[in-house]
């Protein structure tokens, strides 16, 4: 495997250099790791979406002693997809659409801003397994399809990241369902992710109403965030130095949770 990838200045770019050379393994970035699978995208994960797990098991679709069952049997054997749907716990189908609604979600984090990559490890699976692989230039076509809506809606990126509050007055019952929901969430304290996790929602589609929101004037950023600096750490980053992390986080919070 050369290190072409470690060549361009841009997460998409060194993802594009791995696709042409068919490689398979984990990208890390300022906000994301993208696992591949000869050459194509089979999973994103970042600190700043909720996880295949929290989406599946919070939505009722799959019950949560499930999900650690099949983690516990088969994480090591990076087949926990396949297990969920051999033992009938939850359809392919439906697997496969919360699948791409997180993989998607993370890989929006992972690319906006579209800083260098920090590492490639070569063979790196992620415990998942693949359960719908994605090309390259799909995953980041769609997720500057999605920057580029959100930047129509309200042009602000800190609403993404920041803890928002409520304007005085705004009443969740006053707006359509969802936007109802998702303004009654907002407590000056929770951040867009936060809000996202809560409502079991996937994360593009929370921000979508949240800037919603924010173009009509119900919601603010509760602290001003500025648009991270590529020279800067990043608080959506710091989780993603090792790609082995999410599992080791995911695990302690079910064991706090008992």
């Amino acid at each position: 495997m050369t290190t072409a990838w470690a060549a361009h200045d841009t997460t998409s770019a060194s993802l594009r250099a791995l696709a042409a050379e068919r490689a398979t393994g984990a990208l890390s970035g300022e906000r994301g790791v993208f696992y591949l699978a000869a050459g194509s995208v089979v999973h994103v994960e970042s600190a700043c979406t909720p996880g295949l797990g929290a989406l599946l098991t919070r939505s009722g679709t799959l019950a949560a002693d499930g999900w650690w069952e099949a983690v516990d049997r088969d994480g090591v054997h990076h087949r926990v997809g396949r297990r969920l749907v051999d033992s009938g716990r939850v359809t392919a189908g439906a697997l496969e659409v919360c699948h791409l609604g997180a993989l998607f979600d993370a890989a929006y984090f992972a690319l906006v801003h579209d800083t260098p990559a920090h590492r490639f490890r070569p063979g790196a699976a992620h415990w998942l397994g693949t359960v719908r692989s994605v090309s390259v230039d799909t995953v980041v076509r769609e997720s500057r399809r999605r920057r580029d809506l959100l930047h129509r809606i309200w042009p602000d990126p800190a609403v993404d990241i920041a803890p928002l509050a409520r304007a005085p007055g705004a009443d969740p019952a006053d707006l359509p369902a969802r936007r109802g929901r998702t303004l009654a969430q907002v407590d000056g304290v929770r951040t867009a992710p936060d809000i996202a996790e809560a409502l079991a929602c996937r994360t593009y589609h929370t921000l979508v109403e949240l800037r919603r929101l924010a173009a009509d004037g119900l919601v603010t950023t509760a602290t001003r965030v500025p648009v991270p600096d590529p020279r800067t750490p990043d608080p959506c980053g710091t989780a993603w130095d090792d790609p082995d992390t999410a599992l080791l986080r995911r695990l302690r919070a079910a064991l706090e949770a008992l």
